[in-house]
């Protein structure tokens, strides 16, 4: 009976135990769900402020060194400096946008709009020639007629473009607060390192600092494998717009960095604008001007292979498919967070496949001992 009692009494206290073991781990699970939906809105900015702070490190470094060591000085001017490449563009295109707007406007009011005929060549165009020849006669002659055959168009995908630029403004927004974060940890950098390792240590123990390594050398080669050839296919393709004398060719080259950098082909751009350029250039910079475009649209190819990767003992075609993997499933941002995180496992896996738990550690300082 006493033996019966000491086993009711032993149950008795482990279900009060489970219980009380179960209370608490749900009200840290209901903690931890309660933080999150708070700081949801903020995951975005602040990944992309990461990505920034990575990405601007080595010039952040070379900067305050110039400047004495001074890093706050350093990281405010690079922090305006990115504001300014961001903002600037979307000033001038929203006031130039807002100026066409109300000259069509004033146009069609007083009756003085007027579009010049197109010229001969375009009727000779293949397949798209005869139709944008026929509307853009028939808007150079009467430009009222043109605009009710358009009005259909403009009421059914109106607002989806005013979606779009909604869209458009809120990502600008979003990146705007994402520089200042990226400041913020330029500011702190040593802070943020230490904070990173000591976070990377805490999960996978030893090896955590060599993972810390590897993710923050592999965000920076993507942003020199994405980001820089984007700079680069955006900057060549406005010098050929600007030899060529296409109007407004820094919005043009803007937009192709865009596309680039959501690896879209910049052709989606330059290729309407070849069109332009046949119609109002002789045949022959205008057949140089397609070569361009095309080669333009098709550096990526050589420019990838040669950025992307850089720096990491990991083979570019991981990256390659962390970038590619990652956009689809998360977008933009993906393209930097899918390499991390394949590389990861892939070094991961590739030490447990050798059954060498100091296998990372060792390549580790392998790799530093040659950069040495």
């Amino acid at each position: 009976m006493t033996k019966f009692h000491q086993v009711n009494a032993g149950d008795a206290d482990f279900i009060r135990k489970s219980i009380e073991a179960c209370v608490r781990i749900g009200l840290i699970a209901l903690l931890v769900v309660w933080s999150f939906l708070i700081v949801r809105a903020f995951i975005n900015p602040v990944l992309w402020g990461i990505i920034i702070a990575i990405g601007f490190y080595p010039l952040h470094q070379k900067l305050s060194s110039i400047m004495g060591n001074r890093v706050k000085l350093s990281a405010i001017f690079l922090t305006l400096f990115a504001l300014s490449v961001l903002i600037v563009p979307m000033v001038l295109l929203t006031d130039s946008t807002i100026n066409g707007i109300q000259i069509i406007k004033t146009g069609i009011e007083n009756d003085t709009l007027r579009v010049p005929p197109p010229s001969d060549k375009v009727a000779g165009w293949p397949v798209i020639g005869k139709p944008i020849d026929s509307f853009w006669r028939l808007a150079s002659e009467n430009s009222e007629k043109a605009i009710s055959q358009l009005m259909p168009y403009i009421k059914t995908y109106g607002k989806k473009v005013f979606s779009v630029g909604m869209g458009l403004g809120m990502a600008l927004i979003q990146f705007i607060v994402s520089i200042f974060i990226a400041g913020l940890f330029l500011v702190n950098s040593e802070s943020s390192a230490k904070a990173v390792h000591q976070l990377f240590r805490r999960v996978a123990g030893e090896e955590g600092d060599v993972f810390a390594d590897l993710s923050g050398r592999t965000i920076n080669s993507v942003v020199q494998g994405v980001l820089g050839v984007a700079v680069i296919q955006a900057v060549l393709a406005g010098g050929g717009m600007l030899v060529v004398g296409v109007p407004f060719a820094g919005l043009w080259a803007l937009m192709v960095l865009f596309l680039a950098i959501v690896q879209l082909p910049p052709l989606l751009v330059l290729g309407p604008i070849v069109v332009y350029v046949f119609s109002v250039q002789a045949t022959t910079p205008a057949v140089i001007f397609m070569i361009w475009s095309v080669f333009v649209s098709l550096s990526d190819a050589f420019l990838k292979p040669f950025l992307l990767g850089r720096g990491v003992e990991v083979p570019m075609l991981v990256i390659l498919l962390g970038a590619i993997g990652g956009m689809i499933m998360s977008g933009v941002i993906g393209l930097f967070i899918g390499p991390v995180v394949l590389s990861i496992s892939y070094k991961t896996l590739l030490a447990w496949i050798e059954n060498d738990p100091n296998q990372l550690r060792e390549s580790e300082v392998t790799r530093k001992q040659a950069l040495n």
